[in-house]
């Protein structure tokens, strides 16, 4: 029996997830999770196979928790969910550590599989990152500036790119405005910008919104 644990902020997503995988008579969600914090409760009282984690948290992101899970010499294998586009955080959270990447918008019966390719210890990607793994190794590197940037710097280009305010990315992030500010000025910095217009039209060349 596959034994997963569930870590996503909306008791909604959750929920789903569980429905999902409760089809599947060799998989067995064993406890739930709405944080950094409480997953790494559960994980110390639940032995799990599988931590199905989404990328997008409050307080710590899901990159943090895998860089984390690294340090610690942790077992566990990471199956990430997430609805940011894959062509920018797939590849991104195989480096970081994860096992997998699923999208919240792909068909839900392909994430039991999933979570078994990952509890088998082989790395679970749809075809179009399967591909995007043989461009990259075919043709000459040629890393973006966003290349460059923290997870949390990112969402902070994400999320000001499609039109919230800082005080809007602060609450979501469950960050201070203060830190926020300080994202965005390394964004900007780091891409060489001036302001929150400039980072839109990047965002839109780059096809992060």
């Amino acid at each position: 029996m596959i034994q997963v644990i569930l870590c996503d902020d909306h008791a909604v997503v959750r929920r789903g997830i569980r429905d999902t995988l409760s089809e599947a008579v060799d998989i067995k969600v064993v406890a739930e999770a709405g944080s950094y914090s409480e997953a790494r409760e559960v994980l110390r009282n639940f032995p799990c196979d599988v931590l199905v984690l989404d990328l997008n948290l409050p307080g710590r992101g899901g990159l943090e928790v895998l860089a984390t899970l690294r340090e610690s010499n942790s077992t566990t294998k990471v199956l990430i969910m997430s609805m940011f586009p894959e062509d920018q955080y797939a590849i991104r959270s195989l480096r970081a550590g994860a096992q997998g990447y699923f999208n919240k918008a792909r068909d839900p019966t392909e994430l039991a599989d999933a979570v078994r390719a990952v509890a088998q210890g082989r790395k679970y990607v749809t075809p179009e990152v399967a591909q995007m793994l043989v461009d990259s190794l075919s043709t000459p590197v040629s890393e973006t500036l966003h290349a460059a940037l923290s997870e949390r710097e990112l969402q902070t280009l994400i999320k000001i790119a499609s039109g919230k305010r800082l005080s809007d990315i602060a609450e979501e992030l469950m960050l201070s405005p203060k830190t926020v500010s300080v994202y965005r000025a390394r964004v900007l910095d780091k891409l060489k910008l001036t302001n929150n217009a400039e980072l839109t039209v990047y965002a839109i060349r780059n096809e992060l919104v």
